[in-house]
């Protein structure tokens, strides 16, 4: 089926809210099936409302808007629809008996507010307390979902989803999706290399996505037999897997710490960080991920060249031979660090992350890195391209990396 999305409220349109849940949403459906055609974001204007939601109904089999379910005075989602498609408000009784229950409906009687809906409003989750429905018109369905991420997601899993896959039973397909993280090449040099892949069969899509240091690519498969569906999508996965080798650190909700992290700890090893230009990112990569206890042993976030000697025991002449971004400090650091934490492995981050610092020799983005192991030392020195933010994030990644390429015997 096709469909388009709307997302409602000032905060998407001045830019103080990312519009998380229209990502979300697009990507699932998509997963399920279905094409989103277009996606509108909608400050709180009750008219413009009105008319982007009769819009996408003439040109959709579907609809899905997220916000302005609350409250307070500018949720007006409820109130616009029913002026929209000539849908009065109606009292849902049962919907007030669970607010009152609410602890928050004693210091906000306004929540009153969200007990009204459009004439023919049919609750998502009538036994939960968070807003959503759906309504029926022009024989389509129109899904209304809060803006609050986390009742959203679970809205569109449980509810829209399963609604929309027995809407139409003659459009139903056989979609297998999956996403694969890429990280040490760049997303031209990924399209160049599954070429081949692209545009052979229409039953295929790729999709390449940057996100912040990696780049995250999708391979689906849409069918309409499951066997169809598993055959074709494992022979392009093999192609897909032989073109990007190494450069994949992991699959679908996979991050580049949780795969490094799963390997220390089948590995049995431990971890210790000794950084400089990443502030401690690195550290926060690696604690972001439950568990990480078993494996990560601590982290020094080593600025100045005095905590560098001090901390880390890296010796002046290092320093002052080679300066601070060198493979030679790196390497000293995670020596040091690995020493002074008593971890099995110590990596080290040292570069310039700009905008100022940078030299002809030692341009800004140069990054030097250090891996200190049981077998023996490694250093190496990357040139990372963006502003300040970019450089940190894709430098911190990389050091989750060389950890990562350690442990499966590639450096």
């Amino acid at each position: 089926m096709n469909g388009e999305l709307i997302a409602i409220g000032d905060e998407l349109t001045s830019g103080r809210i990312v519009n998380s849940t229209s990502y979300f949403a697009a990507s699932h459906l998509f997963g399920a099936g279905h094409t989103i055609t277009a996606m509108a974001t909608v400050g709180d204007e009750a008219e413009m409302i009105g008319q982007i939601l009769l819009e996408a109904i003439d040109r959709s089999d579907f609809v899905l808007l997220t916000g302005g379910l609350g409250s307070t005075t500018d949720d007006i989602t409820s109130v616009a629809v029913s002026e929209a498609l000539d849908r009065p408000q109606t009292f849902y009784p049962e919907i007030f008996a669970k607010i009152k229950e609410s602890a928050a409906f004693k210091d906000s009687p306004s929540m009153e507010k969200m007990a009204w809906l459009p004439s023919g409003a049919e609750v998502l989750k009538p036994g939960e307390n968070m807003a959503g429905f759906m309504l029926v018109y022009a024989e389509k369905p129109i899904f209304f979902l809060p803006g609050v991420p986390h009742q959203m997601r679970e809205l569109m899993l449980d509810r829209v989803i399963p609604i929309l896959a027995t809407w139409q039973e003659n459009s139903f397909h056989l979609v297998h999706q999956k996403i694969y993280k890429v990280f040490g090449v760049e997303e031209m040099e990924i399209n160049k290399r599954l070429a081949d892949l692209e545009n052979q069969d229409e039953r295929i899509r790729i999709g390449y996505y940057p996100m912040a240091a990696e780049v995250h690519v999708s391979l689906t498969v849409c069918t309409n037999t499951t066997e169809e569906t598993k055959a074709l999508f494992l022979g392009k996965e093999r192609l897909l897997k032989a073109a990007l080798a190494d450069f994949i650190y992991g699959e679908d909700d996979e991050t580049m710490a949780s795969a490094c992290g799963a390997l220390l700890r089948d590995k049995g090893l431990s971890l210790g960080l000794a950084e400089s230009c990443t502030g401690g990112l690195m550290a926060n990569m690696v604690t972001s991920v439950p568990g990480s206890s078993a494996y990560f042993q601590g982290s020094v976030v080593a600025y100045a060249n005095e905590v560098k000697q001090g901390l880390l025991g890296v010796a002046k002449e290092t320093l002052i031979d080679f300066g601070a971004v060198s493979e030679e400090t790196a390497a000293a650091m995670a020596v040091g660090a690995r020493q002074a934490i008593g971890a099995d492995i110590g990596v080290a981050i040292t570069g310039i992350a700009g905008p100022d610092g940078g030299t002809l020799d030692k341009p800004v983005g140069t990054v030097c890195f250090g891996l200190a192991t049981p077998q023996g030392n490694v250093q190496e020195t990357h040139r990372f391209s963006g502003k300040r933010a970019m450089v940190q994030a894709k430098a911190a990644t990389m050091g989750m990396d060389l950890v990562r390429r350690y442990l499966l015997g590639r450096v």
